[in-house]
């Protein structure tokens, strides 16, 4: 038997849980006494806008619980979250959801904390000094290894061997190589975690439009991420022809992906930009570039993510955006990221959702701004890294919108986003690819005062 509650003997407010439908019949209830009877009769965490003020009266019979809300709310916005592994949770706002910060029921919220990177011992990633001549197959046969990637921009190779061991071995005969710049373990980055779909009572839209001129000069987004989908969201204009590392992978069409959600979020930063610059809305000489490089997979690998920077940067990517996060340092990807930034890049990084000050990669290497979650309050997210080697603030939330439904993400991921969307969008209305302007100018909108 499911639940049910009924309060009051004049008034009442019925949640039938087990049926899935809601009757009530109130007359001027306070907002706080309707949320806790909510929260008493679903176990919802219900959190609300400090401070909002609203008497509810209303009248009804076997409401499903959504149309309920909106019915009992009015005027107010709500997100309902529900929770694979626990309680649903409901947020009650004025006009943005990440001012619903205030508990009404005992509960706390979090974004989904990556798994650590895990070093592969069995591989290795070879960078050959520039010129080198050396016949690395001819060589990692020599080894007892094999060549299993290649990035030949960077003369960088991924080897393998049939074990650890044998690993060790081949890495200490290669550093006595003279031609090797540089030598380390491959590692894998966790994919990020998924979106949960909501129920939300007023799903919004892009105030934006691309420019698609043949005479503007885009700025390019690239967006090195899980998949994103084209059909089913309301941004498929801004994108350019994606690259995925792992062939024509199509992700499940009934569950939004990271990498979409991280467009959306890119788009919705362009907008804050173009709003603190006066103009609202309008249409803008900006696009995003995915780069898959996870696939159907739920690790890449440093190695991985470098063949996507090399993809994006050899596309003519302006601003990288890296919403995912690592426990190792990688040699390849620092090396990328340098030649890059003295080519006028701007790279923007997850700085991870634990909230300690352990530096994670790529956020933590010189030159990228690190992006970590605010709360709605200006202060680090409870969740989110707050190491020294973190530069930027942002908002760590965003509702993005895919196959007619509104869905909810959390994270330092989004925050990133936030920020390199800004990017793009003072970069495209200054006029300019600047990126020591744009970087400056980003960091003065976006920087986390200690």
């Amino acid at each position: 038997m499911g639940s049910t509650a009924r309060l009051e003997a004049a008034d009442y407010l019925v949640w039938k849980t087990d049926q899935k439908r809601v009757d009530a019949g109130v007359e001027s209830w306070r907002l706080p006494k309707v949320l806790e009877a909510i929260s008493a009769a679903t176990g919802w965490q219900i959190y609300v806008e400090p401070d909002t003020e609203y008497a509810v009266t209303a009248r009804f019979e076997g409401l499903a619980p959504p149309d309920a809300l909106r019915r009992l709310l009015g005027d107010l916005n709500f997100a309902l979250l529900p929770q694979t592994n626990g309680p649903a949770k409901l947020f009650v706002y004025r006009k943005s959801l990440d001012h619903a910060t205030q508990l009404v029921q005992v509960g706390k919220g979090s974004a989904k904390r990556s798994r650590p990177s895990k070093i592969i011992g069995k591989e290795l990633i070879l960078t050959l000094k520039r010129g080198s001549k050396t016949d690395v197959a001819a060589l990692s046969t020599r080894l007892h290894g094999r060549v299993v990637g290649r990035l030949d921009a960077f003369n960088a190779f991924r080897l393998e061997f049939d074990d650890d061991t044998a690993a060790r071995e081949a890495r200490a005969a290669l550093e006595r190589e003279g031609d090797v710049a540089s030598i380390e373990n491959n590692s894998t980055i966790a994919a990020p975690g998924v979106l949960e779909p909501l129920e939300m009572s007023s799903p919004g839209g892009l105030p934006i439009a691309p420019n698609v001129s043949p005479s503007t000069d885009q700025v390019v987004v690239g967006l090195i991420d899980t998949a994103v989908q084209m059909q089913g969201t309301m941004f498929k204009d801004f994108l350019q022809p994606g690259v995925s590392l792992f062939g024509d992978y199509q992700p499940p069409a009934d569950q939004m992906t990271h990498g979409t959600a991280m467009a959306e979020t890119i788009l919705d930063g362009v907008a804050r930009a173009l709003q603190d610059d006066g103009a609202g809305s309008g249409k803008v000489s900006v696009s995003i570039l995915p780069i898959d490089v996870y696939g159907a997979n739920a690790d890449t690998t440093a190695f991985d993510v470098a063949r996507g920077l090399y993809e994006a940067l050899s596309r003519h990517a302006n601003i990288i955006n890296l919403s995912l996060a690592g426990s190792s340092d990688s040699s390849l990807v620092k090396g990328l990221i340098e030649d890059a930034r003295s080519h006028g890049v701007l790279f923007v990084a997850a700085a991870g959702n634990e909230p300690v000050t352990t530096p994670t990669y790529p956020a933590a290497d010189p030159g990228v701004l690190a992006a970590t979650a605010g709360d709605a309050r200006g202060g680090i997210a409870s969740y989110a890294n707050r190491g020294p080697f973190v530069d930027v603030i942002a908002p760590g939330v965003n509702v993005v919108h895919y196959q007619d439904a509104a869905w909810f993400g959390t994270g330092t991921s989004f925050a990133t986003t936030w920020v390199s969307g800004w990017a793009a969008g003072f970069m495209a209305s200054a006029g300019h690819h600047s990126s020591p302007a744009t970087q400056a100018a980003t960091l003065e909108r976006w920087r986390l005062v200690r």
